[in-house]
Formats: C-alpha cells, sequence, structure tokens
C-alpha cells in the first residue's frame, strides 16, 4: 500500500495543480495547460520550486514515473496525489490539452 493518495485523471479537481514528470519531448508534444513540468531527472535538483504547503498531482505518460517521484515527494514532507492513468487517461477523460509545438498536441 502506498503513503500517498491515488486518483484517475478525469478525478483531477479544476485548478488542481498538476505536476508532469514526463522528459521535455513528452511534454512540448501535449500537455495540460498551467501543469508545472520537472522531469524526472530533474526532480532531486529542482524540487524545492515546489511549494511544500500544496498538493501536487503528479502525472506522466502511464503512471511509472509518476508513482516514484510521487513516493520520493511524500518522503521529503510534500502532498503528491499519483495520478494512476496518466496523460493517456488525462487524453482520454477530454481533459484539456495543449501543445509546445505546431503540431495538434498529443500524448506520447
Amino acid at each position: 500500500m502506498s503513503d500517498f493518495p491515488t486518483i484517475q485523471a478525469a478525478d483531477v479537481p479544476e485548478g488542481g495543480r498538476l505536476l508532469d514528470v514526463r522528459e521535455n519531448d513528452e511534454y512540448a508534444a501535449g500537455h495540460a495547460p498551467d501543469a508545472v513540468h520537472i522531469p524526472v531527472d530533474e526532480m532531486p535538483v529542482r524540487f524545492e520550486e515546489l511549494d511544500p504547503d500544496e498538493d501536487y498531482y503528479v502525472i506522466c505518460r502511464t503512471g511509472g514515473r509518476a508513482v516514484k517521484i510521487a513516493g520520493w515527494l511524500t518522503a521529503q514532507g510534500y502532498s503528491a496525489v499519483f495520478v494512476t492513468d496518466g496523460m493517456g487517461g488525462w487524453l482520454e477523460a477530454g481533459r484539456p490539452l495543449r501543445s509546445s509545438t505546431d503540431e495538434e498536441p498529443t500524448v506520447k
């Protein structure tokens, strides 16, 4: 059992602070508007950019990276909620998606 809550992408509350831990190219291809983007490999040196008093909904493509980061952040004293179905679930739920490129947004 995890030491942090879990949620499906469709249930992330409106205005919930999404923390996207995918790689730069994945994020650029398609991401939630207003998501905080810190790739997994950068988390150990950038996590202090996060507000320890805020709840973060941690998301990646399918969940493997996000569950690790949610656990790690919880161990650092942050409030993390693991988004179990990832950006694929975000897309399937019809949640907003933006691209940082000239292409249509997609999840990769």
